[in-house]
């Protein structure tokens, strides 16, 4: 599975803590091998766009879309922030 990051996702990621960061490369590898993990948690948030969202932990999300060939990262933040204008 390849993944593609959005210019707006690399942002977001380098504002997050160290520990935090950590855990989102392991759930985008969790994602990579198996987009169903359960521990991801995967989720449609946005029906009309086609948007998905996939738990870092309890607090942190990340959302993608399906595209050809693999997954376009869209964002990863708080839980709040994930989901605002995923």
């Amino acid at each position: 599975m390849i993944l593609e990051y959005s210019d707006h996702f690399k942002d977001c990621y380098k504002d997050l803590p160290e520990p935090i960061r950590k855990k989102v490369n392991k759930a985008l590898t969790l994602l990579e091998a198996n987009p169903r993990h359960p521990s991801l948690n995967v989720e449609k948030i946005d029906v009309e766009r086609n948007i998905w969202s996939g738990r870092v932990d309890r607090g942190y999300r990340f959302t993608f879309q399906w595209v050809k060939g693999g997954i376009f990262l869209r964002k990863v933040g708080t839980h709040q922030d994930a989901y605002r204008r995923p």
